[in-house]
């Protein structure tokens, strides 16, 4: 803006905390009390004058810069923050980078503005503003994706100084503007020359047309500023922004600071009581900006109360039945920053909010976020409601139809206040948290560190891993309503599957993968031994498959049916005890039974020959049995499964 109107005030706060003492002359002690009385206009005029005269100064430039930054004279901040860094040892703050990234960026230079906040980002890597920006070096990419989707229109109720902080009160547009009120010089605002800023009033005909503003109410309106208004769904109750004041007039802080307070009032026998003010406004901090919910229930507005992160945040209060107020609570760092976030307005369940502290283009943009939490993207509102200079105060209907205001160049005053029509709404990206656990197929084992992609068609739109008690969590974009799943893991076989996505959390997804079969093992070769599984023994003078058995036989049957191509001769054996006669009718007992649990299990009888040998083959020296004992006889007591074709 060209013109310090509310919306910049919250920074002075901020910027008093920069005012240092230094040489004490005449000209720097007036153009220092300028500054530090926050006669902003007359202190730049001070300083220039000083830089004239040869002085060349870290604070001189620090508060030459500063003080157009805040009044939105963006190329003369650029120009005075570049001559701060090129001071040699001079002691420059990570936020004065930050500063002169957002300057250059108002003036359209965005390499050089990019080059600088990757000096901000190093220097405070912990920023959120170098966090955001971190994960959106694209942003202008992102913002130009998001472009073209709003139709403007400047307006004649707009004068010559600034108009802004539109609001609805059914067919009637309540906005702030310091247009010529008839008021004497004496309450012509130092900070920035402008006159005390009102609130008027313009009815909507039913064509959209705007009829010629009138003042809105001479019981709200003061003799300090009012502004940022927002109205009950039946117009009868109003919050708006007001300098802290007492009996009509300007109350200053002890640091001379006039601070900003959301007041309410309602309107009633045709005209509005007096406003009260909020219980949570404060002489020591400003509190502004504010706007309903749709459903009215929660109050939205900007404030730099002690739990702000940065310049000014948002916060949101609850409205009690009875009309009172809960305690406010900030929106956190989804939204807020260490910069400026303000001016919020509510739509359904979409915050639009200003903002310079998110990646931009230039001064303040308009954002937008979702309030119930489906999406954290905050999303740049593009080109051409947003531009490089200040773009704030957006309210918009249900049909997409609505007003902000810019102090963009080709308007008619400081700032205007521009129609739009959004042709195309916005698209979040719909985030669905989904959970689960991989798992082992035949064991049921938890499986750790298993790669999980999830695929749109062919494209990879998701990954994770699961840890070490296999689970995983992943945000989805809840808009793709069927995802590929592929888990892998080396040694086992990956899997895909297909997941229908509902917008809402799932937590029971179990991923199972099978252990990957080693290659066909060669012709002669005992097929247990190969897949390392246990020896399946028999029970003295049993035929009948042992329960512990039973693991083993399983997981060859899964080999069996992974390599159709495998032919085996199960050959069966018993220890020493008994005659050879016996023994032999006893092996091949035993042969059978364990062909049967093969093909009971889905194994075809032709894979399968079968064949015992008595106890001619021992496994050890145990031919009396006698000798030895009952563990060492029964590792004769066996059946091998023999490769006979691969």
């Amino acid at each position: 803006m060209k013109q310090v109107t509310q919306k910049n005030i919250t920074i002075l706060v901020f910027l008093f905390t920069l005012g240092t003492v230094f040489s004490q002359n005449g000209k720097v002690k007036q153009a220092n009390n300028n500054f530090n009385d926050y006669a902003f206009m007359d202190a730049i005029a001070s300083y220039e004058k000083l830089v004239e005269d040869g002085y060349s100064d870290e604070q001189i430039f620090k508060k030459l810069g500063n003080a157009n930054y805040v009044n939105a004279r963006y190329e003369e901040a650029s120009q005075w923050y570049g001559k701060l860094v090129e001071l040699e040892e001079a002691e420059i703050e990570s936020d004065y980078y930050y500063r002169y990234a957002q300057s250059l960026k108002s003036i359209g230079d965005y390499e050089k503005s990019n080059q600088w906040m990757q000096r901000f980002s190093t220097s405070k890597s912990t920023d959120q503003r170098a966090k955001n920006f971190g994960n959106k070096e694209d942003y202008l990419e992102r913002i130009k994706r998001n472009s073209g989707r709003y139709q403007l229109q400047n307006l004649s109720i707009n004068s010559p100084v600034s108009d802004f902080a539109p609001s609805f009160r059914g067919n009637e547009l309540i906005f702030s503007t310091a247009r010529d009120t008839g008021i004497t010089s004496r309450n012509i605002h130092e900070w920035d020359e402008g006159s005390f800023l009102n609130l008027h009033s313009a009815k909507i005909s039913e064509t959209g047309d705007l009829e010629e503003p009138k003042r809105f109410s001479k019981v709200l309106n003061t003799k300090t500023h009012e502004s940022s208004s927002t109205f009950s769904e039946d117009g009868n109750t109003i919050y708006f922004t007001r300098n802290n004041s007492q009996n009509g007039k300007f109350s200053r802080d002890g640091k001379g600071v006039s601070r900003l307070k959301v007041y309410k009032a309602i309107f009633q026998n045709e005209q509005w009581e007096k406003a009260t003010e909020l219980h949570f406004n404060n002489d020591d901090y400003s509190v502004a900006h504010p706007t309903l919910s749709s459903d009215g229930k929660t109050l939205y507005f900007s404030s730099d109360m002690p739990s702000s992160l940065g310049a000014s945040d948002i916060f949101k209060v609850s409205i009690n039945a009875d009309g009172s107020f809960g305690e406010p609570q900030n929106l956190g760092p989804l939204v807020n920053t260490e910069s400026r976030e303000t001016f919020p307005y509510v739509l359904d369940d979409v915050l639009y909010f200003s903002s310079d502290g998110h990646p931009g283009l230039g001064g303040l943009d308009v954002f937008a976020v979702k309030l119930d939490g489906s999406s954290n993207e905050v999303i740049n509102l593009g080109k051409p409601l947003n531009s490089m200079q200040d773009d704030f105060s957006f309210i918009m209907d249900i049909e997409g139809k609505g007003y902000f205001a810019s102090n963009r160049e080709g308007g008619q005053g400081s700032d205007d206040i521009y129609a739009f029509v959004e042709t195309e709404p916005i698209k979040f990206t719909c985030i669905s948290k989904l959970a689960g656990v991989t798992k082992t197929l035949d064991s049921d084992d938890v499986l750790a560190n298993v790669r999980i992609l999830f695929m749109d068609g062919d494209a990879i739109v998701g990954e994770t891993i699961s840890d070490n008690a296999g689970k995983f969590e992943i945000n989805l974009d809840c808009n793709i309503a069927q995802y590929t799943i592929a888990a892998d893991k080396e040694g086992y076989i990956g899997t895909k599957q297909t997941l229908l996505l509902e917008k809402t959390s799932t937590t029971d997804l179990v991923l199972e993968l099978a252990k990957e079969q080693p290659k066909t093992p060669v012709a002669g070769t005992n097929l247990l031994e190969y897949l390392n599984l246990n020896p399946v023994y028999f029970g003295l003078d049993k035929s009948n498959i042992r329960s512990d058995a039973k693991e083993s036989l399983l997981k060859a049957v899964a080999y069996l049916k992974a390599n159709p191509s495998v032919k085996i001769e199960v050959q069966s054996h018993t220890d020493s005890k008994a005659s050879n006669g016996y023994n032999q009718r006893l092996s091949e007992r035993r042969a059978k039974a364990t062909v049967a649990f093969l093909v009971v299990n889905g194994i075809n009888i032709d894979r399968l020959e079968q064949k015992g040998f008595g106890e001619s083959l021992l496994s050890n020296s145990c031919n009396d049995w006698s000798k030895c004992d009952d563990r060492e006889n029964e590792l004769n007591r066996r059946s091998d499964f023999i490769v006979i074709e691969e």
